[in-house]
């Protein structure tokens, strides 16, 4: 089976074949989690009128549809360390494996000795079939252009499509910013710099949730159910639950997944 018939077979799945394929893919990982997390390759440009536009570029040690989860998951401040807090968030629309969000978040920046929150609402495109997700500015601030795409593509660890083996993710991340005011050199340098840590430090923090979870058991997602409900304002456990399974806007790797895949 070449690359691009195991594509075309992928988006018609069912969402029982779906479920199937990831825990196939789950026990897989947790049979054998060896894995070496890489840094990113990260180039930076300087387009006119930008601060900057980032490309980077990485592999996580996890199947596409668990990274797009991760990243998607209303409650991912758990994992990204440079979010303080989600303030705003509403699905605008959603169809098929598609579904446009508006969300405010209150992002951490640190300049020297001097440190604070960004308040940043973006439009999130989040295309399920093809695990990419897009995200642009709903509402200039500080900023007056930021946005970007995560494209999440398979990269077969143990073999090649169609054969039995564990497949991890090959992600390319592009990002353009631009501040309402670009400061001058040698400001400029360093914001840039910035900028490209915070990018290298969200990157590390998506690697070291694949590596909990390709590491981790059942027990481990049962604990981590307890820190979804205070995201949820305080829900019980029973009631969690019943929300996961009800829910039609949900499709899960299992009853206590920590991580959500979008219908």
């Amino acid at each position: 089976m070449d690359r691009e018939t195991a594509k075309s077979e992928e988006s018609r799945d069912s969402v029982p074949a779906f479920r199937e394929r990831f825990w196939d893919q789950l026990k897989l990982w947790r049979s054998n989690p060896s894995w070496v997390d890489e840094p990113p390759i990260t180039a930076v440009t300087v387009p006119k009128g930008t601060l900057c536009h980032l490309k980077s570029t990485f592999k996580v040690g996890l199947p596409p549809e668990a990274v797009f989860g991760i990243i998607t998951d209303p409650g991912n401040k758990r994992v990204f360390k440079n979010i303080k807090e989600v303030k705003y968030r509403k699905v605008i629309k959603a169809e098929n494996n598609r579904q446009l969000v508006e969300v405010e978040q209150a992002a951490i920046w640190k300049f020297l000795w001097f440190s604070g929150t960004i308040d940043v609402r973006v439009l999130v495109d989040e295309d399920q079939s093809s695990h990419t997700v897009s995200y642009k500015l709903a509402k200039e601030g500080f900023m007056k252009r930021f946005e970007g795409t995560w494209e999440i593509k398979p990269f077969y660890v143990d073999g090649e499509p169609g054969e039995a083996g564990r497949v991890a993710s090959l992600v390319n991340l592009h990002q353009e910013v631009q501040p309402v005011l670009i400061p001058p050199p040698p400001v400029s340098w360093y914001v840039r710099g910035i900028t490209t840590k915070t990018t290298e430090m969200m990157i590390g923090d998506l690697q070291a949730e694949g590596k909990r979870i390709r590491e981790g058991n059942e027990d481990d997602d049962e604990a981590n159910l307890q820190v979804k409900n205070e995201d949820e304002g305080g829900a019980s456990k029973k009631e969690w639950k019943a929300k996961m399974k009800s829910s039609e806007k949900w499709k899960t790797s299992g009853e206590n997944s920590r991580w959500r895949i979008p219908k």
